[in-house]
């Protein structure tokens, strides 16, 4: 659910005339620019891009990145993509950043269902001309590939079954991995990528009744090197991604300087599905609500805009 709820009843057309208003004269109007896109939803932003070009043979989101820039343009770039073409764009520029964030790719893989994740394949496909699978494994190497091209190639079956023998078998399989630093990783990436999530959070709940510690717990002691990171990062999301979600935004805003790019990753995509769940988690863990937070890290229009998609301004 959005959690922004009050939606414009004006018109696409309506609203591809008062941006190409507001982008008239000596610098664009900001604050229009995110009182009419920063209250519409997907279906009807995309209705405005296509108003916007028919009624002035121009693109609207290339338009908006000649008009903005910094942390407000990429942000609103984002937000005007659909959620599959958005998501296609997050997987290349992780894969294209010098530090490469591969928890952006297992984020992807590991939080959308199984016909997100294959519209996000596709997505993909159309806008650079080659598979999601083969650019990551163009950028990766060893086990860190095994796990990121299974990820990102899986169609999880997404039933409510759980079979208790296996949950079992397979949290020993992980308990073993996770021991040795050194184990059976095949067998522990055949199991996360394979698996359903509720055959996995099954196996994860039994692996802590067993041993009096999570997975993910257990993991931090070896997250040194990518691979034990993103195999951290896909237990964590299958698990529970909104408290994973919530962990992002706070280290997001705790570090010294914000992470403009997680903040804008975790607010834009989450926005129009379970934000406002995320918003309730940041306050039990913090004790502060993640409008103040934001309103408190952030500045200018990056800071309207994101926290007009929380719901706090208009």
């Amino acid at each position: 659910m959005a959690t922004f709820i009050v939606l414009s009843q004006s018109s696409p057309v309506e609203d591809a005339e008062a941006l190409h208003k507001a982008f008239k004269g000596w610098g664009a109007d900001d604050k229009a620019i995110i009182s009419i896109l920063g209250h519409r939803n997907v279906h009807q932003r995309q209705q405005i891009r296509k108003a916007y070009e028919e009624l002035f043979q121009e693109d609207l989101i290339k338009r908006l990145e000649s008009e903005i820039s910094g942390d407000f343009e990429r942000a609103m770039y984002r937000w005007m993509l659909e959620p599959a073409e958005r998501d296609a764009v997050l997987a290349n520029v992780a894969m294209r950043n010098g530090n490469k964030d591969f928890h952006v790719i297992v984020e992807i893989a590991c939080v959308l269902s199984a016909e997100e994740l294959l519209a996000v394949r596709r997505a993909y496909r159309c806008r650079y001309k080659h598979s999601l699978e083969e650019d990551v494994a163009a950028n990766t190497t060893a086990h860190l590939r095994q796990l990121l091209v299974g990820l990102v190639s899986s169609f999880r079956y997404e039933g409510d079954e759980i079979n208790a023998r296996l949950a079992q078998s397979e949290a020993n399989i992980l308990h073993e991995t996770v021991k040795e630093k050194k184990g059976n990783y095949e067998e522990a990436i055949r199991i996360l990528t394979t698996r359903s999530k509720t055959q996995l959070v099954a196996t994860f709940n039994r692996y802590k009744d067993e041993h009096n510690i999570s997975i993910s717990k257990k993991l931090l002691d070896q997250t040194s090197d990518d691979f034990n990171k993103a195999l951290h990062t896909a237990i964590r999301c299958i698990n529970d991604h909104k408290k994973y979600y919530e962990k992002v935004l706070r280290n997001a805003m705790k570090r010294v300087g914000t992470d403009e790019d997680a903040l804008s990753r975790v607010v834009v995509t989450r926005a129009e599905k379970d934000l406002r769940d995320i918003k309730d988690l940041y306050y039990k863990r913090n004790s502060v609500h993640l409008e103040d937070a934001v309103a408190k890290e952030t500045s200018g229009d990056y800071k309207k805009f994101i926290l007009t998609l929380l719901g706090k301004q208009d």
